[in-house]
């Protein structure tokens, strides 16, 4: 028989789910203010990557929160 959770433990056990699923989002979105502010003779790539590689970032944001969102609707 499985156990059967309170509605404080399941919202414990998202903010930990959503919580590292914001860290990825914020870690490819500073890579890609990283990859802006690198100085093109260094090494860096043009302009462009840094911004799609920020776009990318805020893209998975969304889409995490979105799939949270849905699924905490559900079980409540």
């Amino acid at each position: 028989m499985k156990k059967r959770l309170t509605q404080n433990e399941e919202f414990e056990i998202m903010k930990l789910v959503l919580d590292k699923f914001l860290w990825v989002g914020t870690l490819i979105m500073l890579y890609g203010f990283y990859v802006l502010i690198k100085p093109y003779e260094l090494g860096g790539k043009p302009l462009f990557d840094g911004i799609l590689y920020v776009l990318a970032g805020a893209v998975v944001l969304v889409l995490f929160m979105i799939l949270i969102v849905k699924e905490y609707e559900v079980i409540r």
